[in-house]
């Protein structure tokens, strides 16, 4: 029987530094991002992925680590899944979440468009429980990509 997900393991030691999460401090929006999501009922996301018996096809990436980027990336105000994938490369934050892979655009910009309902299901449930608060602690609050920055009227002429 043929595997489905890529193995996902956030808590796997490495040369230098030991582990991914000392990458992060303590404290961090990606500890608490990480640490919620863990949390959350998903079988919503899992139940669109079955075992495959035939063991044909490339390995899916675990939806926890999906959730967990985009969450985190809308939080710090990244929406483009081009742009997430590139800061996954780049920010140690997202690379920690991501567990050191290294998710495609595409694979990002699929995962939200096929689990929109669900992503915003588990983000709504998100912010009504700690989310908001720790947004609020944090100065962020995400937009769904709308702006809401208040429009800058000059008084100059």
């Amino acid at each position: 029987m043929g595997q489905v997900f890529y193995p996902y393991e956030p808590e796997q030691t490495l040369l230098l530094p030991p582990s991914l999460r000392d990458w992060v401090p303590e404290g961090h929006l990606a500890h608490f991002v990480s640490d919620t999501v863990d949390q959350l009922d998903l079988t919503a996301l899992y139940a669109r992925y079955e075992q495959r018996e035939d063991g044909r096809g490339q390995l899916a990436y675990e939806p926890r680590l999906l959730l967990k980027l985009l969450i985190y990336a809308y939080a710090v105000g990244l929406f483009s899944s081009r742009k997430i994938a590139q800061a996954v490369e780049d920010l140690v934050p997202l690379r920690y979440l991501a567990a050191g892979q290294l998710p495609s655009h595409r694979t990002l910009a699929r995962f939200r468009q096929e689990h929109i309902a669900q992503f915003r299901g588990c983000l709504s449930r998100w912010c009504g429980s700690r989310g908001r608060r720790a947004w609020w602690r944090w100065g962020r609050w995400p937009s769904m990509g709308r702006s809401r920055r208040p429009t800058r009227v000059s008084t100059r002429r």
